[in-house]
């Protein structure tokens, strides 16, 4: 899955079963990365093949919460919803990628 499909089904959260399906989607997209490292390991210095930069869950976490608390600090760069699944969403989603 691209991130792309991943931003989209981020995008298209409503409700509690989205955000769920998301993160089922985020699972998914993990299990594809570990299995592609297996048949060709990244270099330890850069995002896997599917881009992932935190890949133990204690990475995945930390970084997600770094996410969550810069946003707090300045919320104007960032996009806002009142959706609380979707900004929910949007961290998890973070921790994919922010360090």
């Amino acid at each position: 899955m691209s991130d792309e499909d991943l931003i989209r089904r981020l995008e298209a959260i409503t409700d509690e079963d989205g955000f769920v399906a998301f993160i089922a989607a985020l699972a998914a997209d993990r299990d594809d990365e570990v299995r592609k490292n297996i048949q060709n390991p990244s270099s330890p210095y850069g995002p896997g093949a599917n881009g992932w930069e935190n890949g133990s869950i204690e990475a995945f976490l930390e970084a997600a919460a770094a996410f969550a608390q810069a946003w707090k600090r300045n919320p104007e760069g960032l996009p806002k919803s009142d959706n609380p699944w979707k900004r929910c969403a949007r961290i998890i989603y973070a921790g994919k990628h922010y360090e």
